[in-house]
């Protein structure tokens, strides 16, 4: 009798749910540019990376600016008492913050200084890792940042010198632009991608600043009018050999308004002008009704988007319906993961990062 309580109890406990504190299945990346303190309003435990954003280069070196920043990161590190698998990067760059990039990273001397740089900084912060967030190699990317030819190879042997210096101590990784000049002009994917634990697919800002015409900025699917989307990125890195098990999509968590030039198609594929950013955080759908946005879905792109003809305003966003889509295509996919721009801008309850918990545990 003593035997079959044993073997009941045993069973009991093998098939109950185990209490987890990082999603299965894929990665769950979260870019953060905060500070120490907000962090820890934010439900870290359903993350699997967080990458503080950003480092600078000082000479040939990865450099944190300040003392706030090192507050920052200590503070991230420190997240692993809540969450002990949890994954902290540090990434250099970002828009605008690669202005020597180009240069430093052209020289054998330069690469080799950053590389040792890298896994001293690592080491100093007990960070599990680099991000390179390049913004971009052989192209051009913010006004006035050197950009050559070279890049492309260049970028590649910094890639081979961090994999000799970290020798798989440290994961790492590289953000790429999701739109199909960077594919296929910045990286040689061949080169790169064994050295690296993946890549982080920016597929947001696909409609940007500088854009003329209006679309959206982070949709899932290509449409008749818009070739750029998490889906064409995806195919087009497969289509090259690029292993879809070390692909990351992005998601956005902040919105684009742009004026519109005209009220045809409800402001979508029109000429316009960007006006700004929005958080989701502060993204009110209420008031926004109360101004005279109108909620679109857009079933082809699977996104979101608001019109206001009385604004000529246009707002392109992912919300908790396209972010579930996306995790859901990430799974089914077999891609690597999802990440996003940025935890700060999201809600403390009840955000975007609840939706991706929320579709991972369906």
């Amino acid at each position: 009798m003593k035997y079959c309580v044993l073997i009941i109890l045993l069973a009991a406990t093998l098939l109950a749910p185990a209490q987890r504190t990082t999603p299965p299945g894929i990665s769950v990346i979260a870019y953060y540019a905060g500070d120490a303190q907000s962090i820890n309003a934010y439900p870290v435990e359903k993350l699997t990376h967080i990458i503080f954003s950003f480092c600078h280069l000082k000479g040939n070196q990865l450099w944190v600016r300040n003392q706030k920043d090192s507050l920052t990161i200590q503070q991230l590190v420190a997240l692993k008492q809540r969450n002990p698998s949890l994954k902290v990067l540090l990434s250099l760059g970002g828009w605008g913050g690669c202005q020597t990039c180009s240069e430093v990273f052209a020289t054998r001397k330069g690469r080799k200084e950053f590389a040792r740089s890298t896994r001293n900084l690592l080491h100093y912060f007990g960070a599990d890792g680099i991000d390179l967030d390049w913004e971009y190699p052989a192209i051009a990317g913010f006004p006035d940042h050197r950009y050559a030819p070279e890049d492309k190879q260049n970028f590649t042997a910094l890639i081979i010198q961090l994999h000799k210096k970290l020798k798989r101590k440290a994961e790492l990784s590289f953000a790429a632009g999701g739109f199909t000049t960077f594919l296929a002009q910045s990286v040689e994917w061949n080169k790169v991608m064994p050295l690296v634990n993946r890549v982080n697919l920016m597929t947001y800002d696909l409609v940007h600043g500088a854009s003329t015409v209006t679309g959206h900025h982070t949709p899932l699917y290509s449409t008749a009018e818009q070739l750029e989307s998490t889906d064409h990125a995806v195919h087009y890195l497969d289509s090259i050999g690029v292993p879809k098990n070390k692909m990351v999509i992005g998601a956005a968590f902040y919105a684009r308004v742009f004026d519109v030039a005209t009220d045809e198609k409800n402001g979508l594929y029109q000429s316009g002008k960007f006006n700004r950013g929005l958080s989701f955080a502060r993204l009110d759908m209420d008031s926004l009704q109360q101004e005279g946005f109108i909620y679109y879905w857009d079933d082809v792109a699977k996104a979101p988007y608001m019109y206001s003809a009385n604004k000529n305003q246009l707002i392109t966003f992912d919300d908790k319906k396209s972010i579930m889509l996306k995790t859901q295509y990430a799974l089914d996919q077999g891609l690597e993961g999802i990440m996003f721009w940025q935890l700060r801008e999201d809600k403390t309850e009840d955000g975007l990062l609840d939706a991706i918990d929320a579709a991972l545990k369906e």
